[in-house]
């Protein structure tokens, strides 16, 4: 009886232990090395977390072992999650090269989708960090600044047209005497030019005599007469006086009481002879100009000044002028007037400076540079340096910081440009950093260069739009037949 019940016990425990078994067997998972057998390896990314990824295992610079990344886990070791509709596939190795389906680079990786709403972060540019450290990157922050801005310019020293007379009588007659005889000679207010016989300058100068002695002799006769002789008179004097003759000629006029046969035209002003067209003993017709007298000890400079500059002159400003013939002394002048026209082949703007000339230094028509320091007063703007502007001649690109290793080419709008800045004036926000140094060796080492140029028009201040980077010929976006046969794996 004992052994029955013993060996009915021994079954009961037998059925225990084979159901248990079975139970086990059938809810626990199988072994690790078995499911990831089963599951497909698309690439092996590096350990450090770095971009650099390989389709081979391998192992980094430190010896340690790169980490498979299997299909179903490719979102989350991008750092990315699915979200809603998918727009392109974009090169795995960050090269500007984008599918409208699913495809393989030339070393057999998967090309990576890019969501509905994340083409934005998409759209950009990617290097290694330790690429980027080899490169020499450096950025710096858009910031707000005080644009000082120096003008250069050239122009030509040029007479003062307010300072300049001619000496053209207003009567016909001959030169019988020059005083002064040679251009470039310095006169003075007053100083005698030249001596000149009038047939109708003699004749009104006998008039004038004639009243004169009237007025004398009348001054015993009726209030009428002497009235009518003194009107006489002053018509003569008044005669002479419109033909320019000097206050001191008519004064010797009625000391003598005759008229001579020549009479002496003098300067207007104090100056230097520029032109001298007089020869003695030439006739003149009325209006004929015989002189021209400037006064040098103020000149203007004329200078050319391009028309993107032109809205930083004002009047008013001082301005550092050299010449040649000095090269060891500074004039100043000050800005009087900018000309209202653009000269079309140089596309220049006249500016008129005026300024002193000790010692008559300054010679008419010479060539002169000047300096004007423009910007001062102005408000901060918001400003990075020269180096960060991509200028492709139709539009000005600069390259944003997003993170380690990340950078996104942004249309920009530009201002002003001193001391070494350049005014953003849309684009960018105070802040953001740009990259400044090795711009240009990131835009050779991530094929910016074909990235922008397959780029749309983008409103400035955002992220270039992602479907710009499509291929501009793609057969698929038009519904086509696949050109590669290995597009749709």
């Amino acid at each position: 009886m004992k052994r029955l019940l013993s060996f009915s016990a021994l079954l009961v425990l037998l059925g225990l232990a084979a159901g248990a078994g079975y139970w086990f067997g059938a809810d626990r998972p199988a072994p690790a090395a078995v499911v990831q057998a089963e599951r497909k390896v698309l690439y092996y990314r590096d350990p450090m977390g770095l971009l650099e990824r390989s389709p081979l295992p391998k192992k980094d610079s430190m010896g340690m072992d790169y980490l498979p990344v299997y299909a179903d886990e490719d979102a989350v070791a991008q750092g990315e999650k699915p979200k809603g509709k998918v727009l392109y596939y974009r090169n795995p190795m960050g090269l500007a090269d984008t599918s409208p389906l699913p495809k393989k680079d030339s070393m057999g990786m998967d090309y990576v989708p890019v969501y509905e709403g994340d083409e934005a972060q998409d759209a950009g540019v990617r290097i290694s960090p330790d690429r980027v450290q080899k490169l020499g990157v450096r950025t710096e922050a858009a910031a707000l600044r005080s644009l000082a801005h120096t003008i250069r310019a050239v122009g030509t020293i040029q007479i003062d047209e307010r300072s300049q007379r001619t000496v053209a009588p207003r009567f016909e007659g001959w030169i019988q005497r020059l005083h002064v005889s040679t251009t470039g000679q310095r006169v003075q207010r007053g100083q005698p030019l030249m001596e000149v016989y009038g047939p109708d300058l003699v004749a009104a100068q006998q008039e004038y005599v004639v009243a004169i002695k009237g007025v004398a002799a009348l001054k015993d006769a009726a209030p009428e007469m002497q009235a009518n002789m003194r009107n006489l008179a002053e018509a003569g004097l008044q005669r002479l006086r419109n033909w320019d003759i000097d206050e001191q000629e008519l004064a010797h006029l009625r000391e003598e009481g005759k008229p001579g046969n020549t009479i002496t035209l003098r300067s207007p002003v104090s100056g230097v002879v520029v032109d001298k067209p007089a020869v003695q003993g030439m006739r003149f017709m009325p209006g004929e100009v015989l002189y021209k007298i400037a006064d040098l000890s103020s000149v203007w400079l004329l200078a050319d000044i391009f028309e993107q500059d032109i809205a930083l002159v004002r009047a008013g400003q001082v301005v550092k002028i050299r010449v040649n013939a000095y090269p060891d002394r500074i004039f100043q002048g000050k800005v009087a007037f900018i000309y209202p026209s653009v000269t079309p082949e140089t596309r220049t703007v006249r500016a008129r400076i005026e300024l002193s000339n000790p010692g008559l230094l300054l010679k008419p028509a010479m060539y002169a540079s000047l300096e004007l320091s423009a910007g001062e007063g102005l408000a901060r703007r918001l400003a990075v340096p020269d180096s960060a502007v991509l200028d492709s001649g139709t539009r000005q690109i600069v390259l944003v910081r997003r993170g380690e290793g990340s950078f996104e080419p942004r249309e920009v709008r530009l201002g002003l440009r001193g001391d070494g800045y350049v005014e953003v004036l849309d684009g960018l926000k105070a802040g953001e950093d740009v990259v400044v140094s090795a711009n240009f060796l990131i835009d050779a080492e991530s094929n910016l260069r074909a990235a922008i140029g397959g780029f749309g028009q983008a409103a400035p201040g955002g992220p270039l739009p992602a479907d710009a980077l499509k291929p501009l010929a793609s057969p698929r976006a038009e519904g086509a037949a696949p050109a590669n046969p290995h597009q749709g794996h």
